[in-house]
């Protein structure tokens, strides 16, 4: 039986460059790129191509961008000015068993997969994918702190909101560096946690009370909780960084009012460190594949 399967990159940012390299490593995998035409050199071992000179039914995985498809199927092309289009018949004439990746899911991309009967992997909605970047986001986040503010991280005040895996790596990192470190959670297992940390616990619903005091506010929690409320009590000087997704947490016309900073920074992996993210991208994909692989030659 043949092992080799038939892969296709449709679009991608400055990611999918290292994403693209890691595949090609992989000699089961025969690789077709679309919507990369305006590079200055190709990939050994990847075919160029566009859309309409693809077999759709002779496609073992597509590999979308980052941000799936918007409302009518276009996808992301960084490095072509050709719009390209998957239109919900192009899904249906996928092979049965055919993957499909993408960074997160969109109404459409879900719809096509669906009515097509198609297995969609969103890879962030992965905990290998989102530890894996917490590292980048982390790292990217101290840098936005350094350069917008005029103190040290050292014994400054810093809020965290929310605990899962990227408030997990920003508790631990900025704690190292020295600063005081409150980390606010609506759920009981996560102020425990907190509390194993040595770091400061308090429920969301006391946040005002701990925003006076603040030197530093960082969200991952995509919901509104840096309220108006909450950003009327912080210091002037204060900053506050939101990395959660579109439109993130905060009031920000209220912050700016107020003459606060405010940040929004969602997909910092991609914008301070595309290459390592695409590097996580292409060990998880890979390895998605290759257990694929072995399943089907079993």
């Amino acid at each position: 039986m043949d092992t080799k399967m038939n892969i296709a990159i449709i679009g991608g940012d400055a990611r999918y460059l290292e994403l693209i390299r890691h595949l090609t490593k992989n000699p089961q995998m025969d690789l077709t790129i679309i919507g990369y035409d305006q590079l200055d050199k190709g990939f050994t071992g990847a075919k160029q191509a566009e859309l309409e000179d693809i077999e759709p039914s002779k496609l073992d995985a597509v590999i979308i961008p980052v941000p799936g498809t918007d409302h009518r199927g276009y996808v992301e092309t960084v490095f072509s000015d050709k719009q390209i289009q998957l239109k919900k018949d192009w899904f249906h004439s996928l092979k049965s068993g055919c993957i499909v990746f993408s960074g997160i899911t969109t109404p459409f991309l879900n719809e096509a997969a669906g009515e097509a009967a198609l297995q969609l992997v969103p890879l962030f909605d992965r905990d290998d994918v989102a530890i894996y970047n917490s590292i980048p986001t982390v790292e990217g986040t101290i840098m936005m702190a350094i350069q917008n503010t005029d103190f040290t991280i050292h014994s400054s005040n810093v809020i965290i909101l929310g605990l899962g895996r990227v408030g997990m790596t920003l508790a631990s990192k900025f704690a190292g560096l020295g600063a005081h470190v409150s980390v606010g959670s609506k759920h009981q297992s996560d102020l425990a946690r907190i509390t194993e940390m040595g770091l400061t616990p308090f429920t969301l619903d006391d946040l005002t009370t701990h925003s006076p005091n603040c030197d530093l506010l960082i969200n991952t929690i995509p919901a509104m909780v840096v309220t108006r409320e909450v950003i009327q009590l912080m210091k002037s000087q204060a900053l506050i960084i939101d990395l959660a997704s579109k439109p993130g947490g905060t009031d920000f016309k209220f912050a700016e009012q107020r003459g606060i900073k405010a940040m929004p920074a969602p997909g910092l992996p991609g914008i301070v460190a595309p290459k390592t993210a695409g590097a996580i991208l292409g060990r998880v994909v890979s390895q998605i594949l290759t257990e694929h692989i072995s399943e089907r030659s079993k």
